[in-house]
């Protein structure tokens, strides 16, 4: 049975699961050409199967997110939330002493010499190739077990991307697709000097933040645009007054026809992680343990560092960029396991499995992919065990702790081999390092760090005993009181918060790193050990399963085919594309939403008190009626969001939303309460991406905070 599913095509050419699902990857595309073309896309499917070809090429990855270039002048275009740290950056007292804010005032820049430089680890990242590797990166693998299957894969993966990053200016890596099935070498031209060129007022941008986080209708003008620089030769540098715009490949054009309920829209953008083709334990483990935990833990977070800032303007700023982090995570998983519950998906997917269970046992020879799919589940039930402590290891990384302990590892990594070290922490990522590290201190405050210390130790003092950890009790004792004590003196004995402290550690040779007598990296080195051994740990459990899912995959895809359906991997931040229609939604009886909001809902909704606060040109705009060439014909009045059923997920903020012929119609940066747990389970009857219509993105640039200079750079009317 084993070489029979091994045999059966990954990229199949049937139909699609459920009427829009799917995050394709492009070279899929051509094999899904008739649907694609029925749900109404008018160009050439093949065109899109190539990264490094128009329209594929305009899209990128920004920040840990997407974006597109929109101008031959390096003009990025994502979303406020995506581009919020580097607003945040640049906001609050400058070294000059002059005190910006550009969060609630917004920024434009006049010209190209008042773009502001971004934090100095902000990337753009430009997919230039991808390619197959699955040999390659198998061949050492193949009869190992365990550790030493992680290790192979581990090799022959950093050897992969050492050889692509030969090419300089080239950041690489490779992709694990159906669990460890095949591998892709992606190479990307990675642009350093990353500008601020607009952003409206957070009270646009963010308009309506967490009361309307995930929540239709909306009316948020979620959009930044950014500029990419690189050196006079072309190539990527660091920032430098002296560089120049970049000129990429292509960009995409801004639409300026008329948006409307039924009309085509397709999406390309990096999606983060998908679980949908995981075990039925997996989703069981996820909505009985994993989100109700994960809700309480962040949620208890918030609380911490909300009290810590209470009132304090500027303790607000340092922590408004993780705050709405926080939030954001929390939000979206009490939605992801209301969503889970609501639509039975443990129920459903259990189903699904026996289905196909019972399926493979009638097949020729299965006993061996049975074999492979217990086995993995007897290294997910070990895992279980110890899944409190080593989650409450993982949270435990306060801004200035993590860089002690970052420090402190990378000393570590240090002494061996670059080939050798650990995947974060080789020469290649040593800059990224020093970027982050630069940046503390406007992210970092003392009181608040150990507010928020105070609340993981009451965390972790409830533990249960046997998953409590020695170097953890040595350094801050084994009780709530006597860490408290602790703490305060790890932080009044620590130089950590000046930015030429952090920077002599990081360059000092390792010995001394090791052997530091500041307090907080005496406790980050105390804590190391407990990072490796629990990293060990999880490379040996993921070995095993790199090693093992794909016999679960194979006979996935295989029942998948004997239905005639079609099946694309789950997400992980590499390019994909989705496709559908601008579309309403009945999310319960009584209830139907229209898939386009207008300015209207602005006025509707405002307070004057944030989040519901909308800025007065805003208001006076609105109140004079002149939307020009970007007001709806139909609805009489501007439009601001727009409602698809385009399957997305966290990753996808700032993704292109694409008409028909290729032209942009919006920005995605939402998507629906109810749709929340598609990152485990599509449900076609709710799954709704949120996008900003690019008329009102278009209305804000020419009559509200006019930027007629921008518009003129996209080859759009300012008017």
């Amino acid at each position: 049975m084993r070489h029979r599913l091994f045999a059966v095509p990954l990229l199949l050419a049937c139909a699609v699961a459920h009427a829009d699902e799917g995050m394709w990857m492009p070279s899929q595309l051509p094999d899904i050409a008739k649907p694609l073309r029925a749900a109404g896309f008018k160009g050439d499917p093949k065109a899109l199967a190539e990264l490094a070809a128009p329209p594929m090429n305009a899209v990128v990855k920004v920040g840990g997110a997407t974006g597109a270039f929109v101008s031959k002048d390096g003009l990025v275009l994502t979303n406020h939330h995506v581009a919020f740290g580097v607003i945040q950056y640049n906001s609050g007292k400058q070294p000059d002493g002059s005190v910006r804010d550009l969060i609630g005032n917004g920024y434009i820049a006049g010209d190209r010499a008042a773009e502001l430089a971004a934090n100095p680890d902000y990337r753009v990242l430009v997919t230039t190739a991808f390619d197959k590797v699955t040999d390659r990166v198998l061949a050492h693998a193949r009869g190992k077990t365990g550790r030493a299957y992680f290790d192979a894969v581990d090799a022959a993966t950093k050897a992969i991307v050492a050889e692509c990053e030969a090419d300089a200016g080239h950041r690489c890596s490779v992709a694990n697709m159906y669990y460890g099935t095949d591998f892709y070498r992606i190479k990307q031209l990675e642009l350093r000097d990353i500008r601020l060129v607009y952003a409206p007022p957070e009270a646009i941008g963010n308009y309506g933040d967490e009361v309307d986080n995930f929540m239709w209708p909306r009316h948020s003008g979620d959009f930044t645009l950014l500029r990419a620089y690189v050196g006079r030769d072309g190539k990527p540098a660091d920032y430098s007054p002296d560089n120049v715009p970049y000129a990429p490949p292509a960009h995409l054009q801004v639409a300026t026809d008329h948006v409307k309920a039924g009309d085509f829209a397709m999406l390309a953008g990096y999606p983060g992680v998908t679980y949908r083709h995981r075990m039925a334990s997996e989703f069981r483990q996820q909505i009985e343990w994993q989100l109700p935990w994960r809700v309480a833990f962040v949620g208890g977070a918030i609380e911490a560092i909300e009290a810590a800032v209470k009132d304090d303007p500027a303790k607000r700023v340092l922590y408004a960029s993780a705050m709405n982090s926080f939030k954001n995570t929390l939000k979206r998983a009490q939605g992801e396991l209301e969503g889970l519950r609501r639509n039975d998906a443990l129920t459903l997917r259990a189903a699904d499995e026996a289905a196909m269970l019972a399926w493979l046992r009638t097949q020729p020879d299965a006993a061996s992919t049975l074999a492979d799919i217990a086995a993995a589940q007897a290294v997910l039930d070990t895992a279980a065990k110890t899944r409190e402590r080593d989650q409450w290891f993982a949270g435990a990384r306060p801004v200035l702790f993590n860089a002690a302990l970052t420090l402190q590892r990378l000393a570590a990594e240090r002494r061996k081999p670059d080939a050798q070290r650990q995947t974060g922490f080789q020469q290649r990522d040593e800059k990224l390092i020093e970027g982050a590290l630069k940046q503390v201190q406007r992210r970092y405050h003392p009181d608040v760090e150990q507010a928020h210390w105070r609340y993981l130790l009451q965390r972790y003092y409830a533990l249960p005993g046997d998953q409590r950890i020695a170097e953890v009790e040595t350094l801050f004792g084994n009780s709530l009181a006597a860490a408290e004590q602790k703490l305060a003196a790890l932080y009044a004995g620590t130089r950590l918060g000046d930015e030429a402290e952090r920077l002599r550690w990081l360059a000092a040779p390792s010995d001394q790193v090791a052997a530091a007598d500041d307090a907080l990296m005496r406790a980050a080195a105390a804590l190391l050990p407990v990072a490796l051994r629990l990293e060990d740990a999880d490379k040996a459990r993921d070995g095993e399963l790199l090693r093992l899912r794909p016999s679960y995959m194979r006979a996935l895809i295989a029942f998948r085919q004997s239905q005639g359906r079609a099946v694309y991997p789950d997400a992980n931040s590499t390019l994909r594309v989705s496709y559908g229609r601008v579309s309403p939604m009945s999310p319960r009886d009584g209830v139907d939403y229209r898939p386009l909001t207008t300015v209207d809902g602005i006025v509707e909704k405002h307070t004057g008190t944030a989040p519901f606060d909308a800025p007065a040109p805003l208001r006076a705009a609105i109140a004079k009626g002149d939307f020009g060439s970007t007001g709806d014909p139909a609805l009489k009045a501007q439009t601001v969001n727009l409602l698809t059923n385009l399957d997305t997920t966290g990753g996808n903020s700032g993704s292109p939303v694409l008409d028909a012929r290729g032209r942009l119609i919006g920005i995605n940066f939402d998507s629906n309460w109810e749709a929340v747990s598609a990152s485990w389970s599509f449900d076609p009857r709710y799954k709704r991406a949120i996008h900003v219509d690019a008329r009102y993105l278009r209305w804000l640039m020419a009559k509200v905070y006019p930027a007629p200079h921008l518009l003129r750079e996209m080859n759009l009317p300012a008017e």
